[in-house]
């Protein structure tokens, strides 16, 4: 006679696996953009940027629409959500990642890293507003943290260099398209929530973006920049693969976590950037920088411990 089991659903167990998981991705997301950051760094210095970012963008988003037709996408949704996929695709996908290349072309890849990871700061905010997600006291603390790490960051000064020709105005630059990426990522979550694949929303952001920069680039009559070495085609692939895999795992995170809890992650980016700024590009450093690092690892410590169940407004 055979033993029949029943399994029984756990709805608590699932919400676990669910945290664990979108966790599990925001981490790893947040270790990509720390190598991707210098790694892009040195390849930008050899290339126009536009070209750059509208090549590998347009490459990432065609994987993303095969990945997509793989899992048979809901058509109706997307018609629904169209408009709000191509404000993805040009905040997100073109203006804020050429403003973020065009300044990293001019600054420290350490110093871009940390001033990118002010991005928790926007998006708390924005997703209060417009996603009706709570600030709870415990994110209160992990943000504090993390914004004073970053200003401790701030203090220590860099002359130009070959490599960092004019930081403040890549500073700049790079402040800008963190608020942009910001408004980005909050209306990603909304669509999100309404049924979209993140497969969908993944394409739309890329390969739209790298057709309104290729616009762009007819626009600017710099057509002739698209011939490019073989030098330069191997890094922009390298690029694509570790965007890939930032874009894949930052995604599958916020589909299954609140989007305020998944930035706070991304917050290791900068420590592995500054190290590997250091360690590979000889970029300048001081006691103070490695203070802010630390500070901003305690802050992200402290955002493990957030549910994304709890910061839900009733």
């Amino acid at each position: 006679m055979q033993r029949k089991i029943y399994l029984i659903e756990n709805p608590f167990y699932n919400q676990m696996r669910r945290e664990t998981l979108g966790t599990l991705f925001a981490i790893l997301a947040g270790i990509i953009s720390g190598v991707a950051i210098p790694l892009n760094k040195i390849f930008i210095v050899k290339m126009d940027t536009l070209v750059f970012t509208a090549i590998r963008s347009i490459i990432i988003g065609l994987i993303f629409l095969f990945l997509s037709l793989k899992n048979k996408p809901n058509i109706r949704t997307f018609k629904r959500n169209w408009k709000s996929l191509l404000a993805i695709a040009l905040v997100g996908g073109a203006f804020a990642f050429l403003l973020f290349f065009s300044g990293l072309k001019l600054t420290t890849s350490g110093r871009a890293a940390f001033l990118h990871k002010t991005l928790p700061l926007y998006v708390a905010i924005l997703a209060y507003l417009f996603l009706k997600e709570r600030i709870t006291k415990e994110m209160i603390y992990g943000l504090t943290f993390m914004f004073v790490g970053t200003a401790v960051i701030y203090q220590s000064q860099i002359l130009p260099g070959p490599m960092w020709q004019n930081p403040s105005i890549g500073d700049l630059l790079v402040v800008i398209a963190t608020i942009l990426w910001a408004i980005e990522n909050i209306i990603a979550k909304k669509v999100m929530i309404y049924g979209e694949d993140n497969f969908i929303v993944s394409f739309s952001r890329m390969f739209f973006g790298g057709l309104i920069l290729f616009g762009i680039i007819l626009l600017t009559g710099r057509l002739s920049m698209l011939l490019i070495t073989v030098e330069q085609l191997r890094n922009i692939i390298i690029s694509t693969a570790v965007l890939f895999a930032y874009v894949y795992t930052w995604y599958s995170s916020v589909k299954l976590i609140n989007v305020s809890k998944a930035t706070s992650f991304l917050l290791i980016a900068p420590v592995v950037s500054f190290l590997l700024g250091v360690i590979v590009l000889g970029e300048p450093f001081d006691s103070i920088q490695i203070t802010g690092s630390i500070m901003i690892l305690i802050g992200s410590y402290i955002m493990t411990k957030v549910e994304s169940e709890r910061l839900e407004r009733i």
